[in-house]
């Protein structure tokens, strides 16, 4: 069920949770979230590769994502487009370690952040 977790996340917080505490959980359900995005684009790669190397601009893109795979899950983090990315990083087979050492401590800090707002 799609829902802003950082809304979820601050309304725990202010409720009285301890920082430390909300910040472990959201952080491991978010990391293993795009874990799971991750191994569903891994899935997907047979008929994604596929259809991709079938055309001009398909295979440009395929190509693209290689080349710059890494360099786009800095942008993981982002809400709309960070889950999107993680799923691609799967589909274009990128390092799993790298890429929850890239994504997943972008998404740790996320929380980080938002805890020394607060």
């Amino acid at each position: 069920m799609p829902f802003s977790s950082e809304v979820a996340f601050l309304a725990v917080l202010a409720n009285g949770m301890p920082n430390s505490n909300a910040l472990i959980f959201a952080s491991l359900g978010n990391v293993l979230a795009v874990i799971l995005n991750y191994f569903l684009g891994y899935l997907l790669y047979e008929k994604t590769k596929t259809k991709l190397l079938s055309s001009k601009i398909g295979t440009k893109a395929y190509d693209y994502g290689h080349l710059y795979g890494y360099y786009a899950l800095v942008l993981s983090w982002l809400p709309i487009i960070g889950d999107p990315l993680t799923l691609v990083a799967g589909i274009v087979r990128l390092e799993f370690v790298w890429f929850v050492i890239i994504a997943g401590s972008l998404r740790v800090a996320r929380y980080y952040i938002l805890t020394l707002m607060i």
